[in-house]
């Protein structure tokens, strides 16, 4: 049966109208009770959110709910969602939530659930957890908020387990860091200055309302002209909740997380530090990526949208690296999801180990051309059965014979059909983008 709450992330939606209405937030938390009191007596859970408006009262009213079956909170503030992962699993919490929409405008907030892993619950389970809210949502009464007192100890906790992580100094780098006005303004400027890097901060004014606003990973623009008017090295940008990261080279071009997978890659290999010389991307990373990961032999899976799912198929396989175009990148040797100050470490001591900048790093990425429209459908059609459809992406794959790929799939959250096609042509990208999409909206749109 398909989720009604939970999407790819957690649960996600406008701040106080469903499912981030009070009433169905306060049975989020007496669900969650419910399920970790069932295994852990005087459960203690950790809370935690980005800078929205909104979070502070979406937080204190899990804890209420929380609170309500007994189980004790400890609330971290504003802090990263890579934060609550990591706390939750070297702490004494039997689980973590993060109130964040992640690249989301303020306007929307969410809720995303860690188990003590450190890992987002499994899909069976965040089902079981939305059958229980959904039957609470009328039976629960009034919804509470929980006082609340932000524990200052454990960002620093995340801030020093960060600085173990890297083995370089970074005196004389020169960096830009766009914190998107985000849960990465306080840690993000402490961790480089610790570091020794001359820094330059950008996005560090959070005003409940400007998370993302025209900056952030989702806006480099800004973060580019900075960069090449201070003549910095490096720059990089996090999106909300500090999951993912996009970097500017010194010459002012966007390196995505494909990019980084593709520098990572290599040092580990080069290092003794990739299992089975395997990477795990997902459906949307670049042909091009495959290709140059092929010609130093590493091999390139691809998982489906969402790093919970990246992660799950690098534990199958025992892979220590995967991520997604979008900047959110897993080095499971430190981390149990994507996350963005992680990340621009890697990144800076990858290019101070080598002497080189981002340029000279990822100079050979042939980035294919890709094209993504989505398709508003009455209905959500197994697409196998839809012949006209299949005949156009035949056709296509055809057309291009091994030189691209054609991917046709369904929102995870809305009536939408996503056509993306991606070719060493941008002629072939734009004519069987248009066919597949007129395909699907003749046979299935609204």
């Amino acid at each position: 049966m398909a989720k009604q709450l939970f999407g790819t992330d957690g649960i996600r939606g406008v701040a106080g109208e469903y499912p981030l209405d009070r009433a169905t937030v306060y049975a989020f938390g007496v669900a969650l009770g419910d399920d970790v009191t069932r295994e852990h007596a005087n459960a203690e859970i950790l809370v935690g959110a980005d800078t929205r408006e909104s979070g502070e009262w979406i937080a204190a009213t899990v804890a209420s709910g929380l609170s309500r079956r007994g189980a004790r909170v400890r609330y971290a503030g504003v802090i990263t969602t890579p934060g609550v992962a990591y706390l939750t699993r070297t702490g004494p919490f039997a689980a973590g939530v993060m109130i964040s929409a992640s690249h989301n405008p303020y306007q929307d907030n969410g809720i995303k659930v860690f188990g003590h892993s450190g890992y987002k619950l499994p899909d069976a389970e965040e089902h079981t957890i939305e059958q229980q809210i959904l039957a609470l949502r009328e039976e629960v009464g009034e919804p509470g908020e929980a006082a609340l007192v932000a524990d200052e100890a454990l960002a620093g906790e995340y801030l020093q387990f960060l600085v173990s992580t890297i083995a370089v100094r970074l005196e004389g780098v020169k960096l830009v860091i766009d914190c998107g006005n985000g849960a990465a303004c306080r840690l993000g400027p402490e961790l480089f200055r610790s570091l020794g890097a001359q820094l330059v901060t950008i996005g560090g004014e959070p005003n409940g309302r400007n998370i993302n606003l025209n900056c952030g990973a989702l806006h480099v623009d800004g973060l580019r002209r900075v960069v090449l008017e201070s003549k910095s090295a490096f720059g990089v940008a996090f999106d909300g909740d500090a999951d993912r990261a996009i970097f500017v080279s010194q010459s002012g071009r966007i390196v995505d997380g494909d990019a980084v997978l593709l520098m990572a890659a290599r040092a580990m290999k080069a290092a003794g530090q990739l299992p089975g010389d395997t990477v795990v991307a997902t459906v949307m990373s670049n042909l091009g990526l495959e290709k140059a990961l092929a010609r130093d032999g590493i091999r390139m899976l691809r998982a489906p949208v969402g790093d919970k799912y990246v992660l799950e198929e690098m534990v199958r396989l025992g892979a220590m690296l995967g991520g997604e175009q979008s900047g959110h990148v897993i080095f499971r040797q430190y981390a149990t999801t994507g996350d963005g100050l992680l990340t621009a470490l890697r990144v800076l001591e990858i290019a101070r180990r080598a002497n080189a900048g981002l340029d000279e790093l990822t100079n050979d990425l042939r980035v294919y051309p890709q094209k993504l429209v989505n398709i508003r459908v009455r209905e959500k059609k197994d697409l196998a059965g839809v012949a006209a459809v299949n005949r156009e992406i035949q056709r296509a794959e055809e057309a291009m014979a091994g030189s691209g790929r054609v991917l046709v799939r369904y929102s995870g959250t809305e009536l939408l059909a996503r056509v993306m096609v991606e070719a060493a042509d941008q002629d072939h990208v734009d004519t069987f983008t248009a066919s597949i999409a007129e395909s699907i909206r003749r046979e299935i749109g609204e």
